[in-house]
């Protein structure tokens, strides 16, 4: 094994002239210096070791928001109730509370779609023909849900019938607001239907 010798320090100042002359064939990319990381510091058996103390934080801070999957349609309900007032305030207030008295009423309950769209038909436009204002259309609750029923089911087809042909020619043209009725009328079972006046 042969021994590298020391250059001279004319050899070396030779050697430096030389380098800073010479053009590299393949570029290096300077090297980052690494920081020297701090050993960890062993764990005594005895005492506990401080530690750094944490920022407050809440856990899922950092998470993305998570969307509303979950849209449930609006009932029967919910679109009467967000229909715009077409009646008197005050007697709109009235009938909320109860405190009207329907003059006529027809009990669909239990009737067929077609017969039911029918009857309610004919009862409206005679109420209307014959000047009456507030009349009562009571079409039931529906079936209950059935909690094992693998499939959900819109229950009540004729609660969810009646608001709609109210509003569709031929009755559109007698009708001035559908609310639900009061309680004592039959809360969600039955619908009020206050009419236009006769012309």
């Amino acid at each position: 094994m042969t021994r590298r010798r020391k250059l001279r320090p004319e050899e070396q100042e030779l050697w430096q002239q030389v380098a800073r002359t010479a053009d590299p064939l393949h570029k290096r990319p300077a090297r980052k210096t690494e920081e020297a990381k701090p050993a960890p510091k062993p764990l005594s058996s005895g005492k506990e070791t401080s530690r750094d103390p944490l920022s407050p934080f809440t856990m899922g801070d950092k998470s993305a928001p998570r969307t509303q999957t979950h849209v449930f349609p609006k009932t029967t309900a919910d679109h009467l109730h967000e229909a715009p007032v077409r009646m008197d305030a005050k007697a709109f207030t009235r009938l909320k509370r109860g405190k009207l008295v329907p003059e006529a009423r027809i009990d669909l309950h239990g009737m067929t779609v077609d017969r039911a769209h029918g009857a309610l038909a004919q009862f409206i436009l005679n109420a209307h023909a014959r000047g009456f204002r507030l009349v009562l259309v009571i079409t039931g609750k529906g079936q209950r849900e059935d909690p094992y029923d693998p499939m959900p089911r819109r229950r009540g087809v004729l609660k969810t019938q009646v608001p709609m042909w109210l509003q569709m020619p031929p009755l559109a043209g007698a009708v001035l607001q559908v609310s639900q009725s009061h309680r004592k009328h039959g809360g969600e079972g039955a619908y009020y239907v206050y009419l236009k006046r006769r012309r």
